[in-house]
């Protein structure tokens, strides 16, 4: 089911070479100057805002345009629809949907443990979200992810942080499972709590609900890379549904720190299944030498086959779509 989850371009060619990938996306880069400090004046970090203590995310889904007897664009007032609502069209058409999320963060942990990222949201997050949800509302004729197939799906997101995606993004799959490292599980939690009735932090709503298909589990890439190759499989968290394998891996955002390269390329490879599982790798492009070494390591494991989706998302965020195979 899996190996048409992600529909590629035609014609579209592998990534082969790290270097030669590195000398183009940044050669894209540098040709497009770009103003990355955010409101907390951080300098091309990506954080949204380390200065809050809660968000407001608001994702707003229009359809596409359509010309009119006038050719005039159509009416950008739905895009005020309260929460929940979709405005409609005269003939009874949605034309927009609004999204919105309520995310706590936790600033201080940012500040005082030691190789903290995920206590704060980051804007990779946002972006990633917008279109895939832009795309599963409103899909246009060449989609990146299948909507029927993905709504079949088990989804594994590494790195979760502040969970942001798997509130975002689970009514589209059959399961979406965030991890990350054990002390980020309670603000997870809590951010799925605050956007999901009955969730608590041991408690689930009842099936079929709203955001009852989101599980929260522990998954340290670092512990899972010391244990013998025999013993991962049983450290990491599996679908809750029996007998099944992942279908597409999240990781967004996750490609910052050298030290964690191996360990994060070594989990990828342990919980994927080959033929079946598809990873989307969201890259907010940074120390050229880190996204390197990145690709240098995936390569070398020869199990993959990866692909640069030009256009998914602008720059300074590159999006690679990545096929386990046999």
């Amino acid at each position: 089911m899996s190996s048409n989850l992600l529909k590629l371009p035609d014609n579209i060619e592998p990534v082969t070479d790290a270097d030669e990938e590195i000398f183009l996306v940044y050669t894209a880069l540098n040709q497009k100057p770009l103003d990355q400090t955010g409101p907390d004046g951080f300098h091309g970090l990506g954080h949204v805002d380390s200065r809050q203590d809660t968000l407001s995310i608001r994702f707003e889904l229009t359809a596409p345009s359509q010309p009119t007897s006038s050719g005039a664009a159509e009416s950008k007032s739905a895009s005020r629809s309260r929460k929940g609502k979709s405005a409609r069209k005269t003939r009874g058409e949605e034309t927009s949907h609004v999204i919105e999320i309520e995310l706590a963060q936790d600033k201080t942990a940012l500040r005082s443990r030691k190789g903290d990222t995920g206590s704060v949201l980051w804007r990779a997050s946002i972006a990633f979200a917008q279109v895939i949800l832009q795309q599963h509302r409103f899909p246009p004729s060449n989609p990146l992810v299948d909507k029927d197939l993905l709504r079949e799906s088990h989804v594994l997101e590494l790195g979760a942080g502040t969970g942001l995606l798997s509130i975002a993004l689970s009514a589209c799959a059959k399961s979406y499972t965030a991890t990350d490292i054990a002390p980020l599980l309670p603000l997870i939690r809590k951010n799925v709590a605050l956007n999901f009735a009955g969730w608590m932090q041991n408690t689930k709503p009842p099936e079929g609900s709203p955001g009852s298909n989101i599980s929260v589990e522990e998954l340290d890439w670092e512990t899972l890379l010391s244990l013998p190759p025999t013993r991962r499989s049983l450290y990491y968290p599996k679908p809750p549904e029996a007998n099944a394998k992942w279908d597409l891996i999240l990781i967004v955002d996750c490609i910052y720190h050298p030290s964690l390269l191996p360990a994060l390329v070594e989990t990828i490879e342990t919980v994927s299944t080959a033929g079946k599982t598809w990873a989307l790798v969201i890259v907010e492009l940074r120390q050229e030498d880190v996204v390197r070494e990145f690709l240098e390591r995936w390569l070398n494991k020869e199990t993959w086959r990866l692909f640069r989706m030009d256009g998914f998302l602008d720059l300074p965020y590159i999006v690679w779509a990545c096929q386990k195979y046999a």
